[in-house]
C-alpha cells in the first residue's frame, strides 16, 4: 500500500498532464501600452503553389502547424512532408486545420514548382498551403515570429535557414508547441495537442 498510493498518484498526474492541461503560450511576452500581450506571428503576405495571396486573415480562428522548407532538400524536407501528411490524415475534413509551409529557398521555389512539389507528394492543398515570396521578408517571418533559429541574419544570398521544427500555432497567432518534424513520437504528440487545442473555447 506505502508505494501503491504514491504510483497511483503519479499515474494519475502524468494521464492528466497528459490529456487534460493546457498548452503553453510560447515566446516572450510584449509589453503594449502598459498591458503584456503574448507573443504572436506577425502580419505577413505570401504566394501558394496556386498563385493564391495567402495572410494572416485566412489564418484568423483555425489551428495551424507550420514549417519551413525547400522542394530539392534531399534529406529531412521528405520525411517531415510525410509526417504531416500523416497529420493531416488525422484531422481528415477537419477545415478548421491548417498546414503552412514555407520555403526557405524562393529563388527556386516558385508557385509552379511548389505545384509540382504538391503533385509529386500528393498533398492535399485545399488546408495546406506552399508558400513562397520574398527571401527577407520570408526569413524575418521564420526568425523573429516564429522563433525556429537563434542565428542572426539578413535573408541575404549567403543567409540560409534549415530546421526540422514544425510550429504549432492557435486561432490568436500565438505558438503553442515545437516538434521535430522527423521524429515519430514528436508527430504522435503534435496530433495530442492539436486535440487538446480544440478543447479550448478561443484556439
Amino acid at each position: 500500500m506505502v508505494l501503491l498510493i504514491p504510483a497511483s498518484i503519479f499515474a494519475v498526474v502524468t494521464w492528466y498532464e497528459s490529456n487534460e492541461s493546457g498548452l503553453p503560450v510560447l515566446g516572450v511576452p510584449q509589453i503594449k501600452n502598459g498591458k503584456e500581450v503574448a507573443h504572436t506571428i506577425a502580419p505577413f503576405q505570401f504566394m501558394n503553389e496556386k498563385g493564391e495571396s495567402i495572410g494572416l486573415d485566412k489564418w484568423k480562428g483555425n489551428i495551424v502547424v507550420a514549417d519551413f522548407f525547400f522542394t530539392h532538400c534531399p534529406s529531412i524536407c521528405p520525411k517531415m512532408t510525410a509526417n504531416l501528411k500523416k497529420v493531416q490524415a488525422a484531422f481528415a475534413g477537419d477545415n478548421h486545420l491548417l498546414i503552412s509551409s514555407f520555403t526557405v529557398d524562393p529563388e527556386r521555389d516558385s508557385t509552379a514548382q511548389l505545384a509540382q512539389y504538391a503533385k509529386k507528394f500528393s498533398l492535399g492543398t485545399q488546408n495546406w498551403d506552399l508558400l513562397t515570396g520574398d527571401k527577407r521578408e520570408l526569413y524575418k517571418l521564420a526568425r523573429k515570429s516564429f522563433l525556429i533559429v537563434a542565428t542572426d541574419g539578413d535573408g541575404g544570398p549567403d543567409d540560409f535557414i534549415h530546421s526540422d521544427k514544425l510550429v504549432l500555432v492557435d486561432g490568436q497567432q500565438r505558438i503553442r508547441g515545437y516538434y521535430s518534424g522527423t521524429e515519430a513520437t514528436d508527430i504522435e504528440q503534435l496530433i495530442k495537442d492539436i486535440k487538446k487545442l480544440k478543447k479550448e473555447k478561443y484556439y
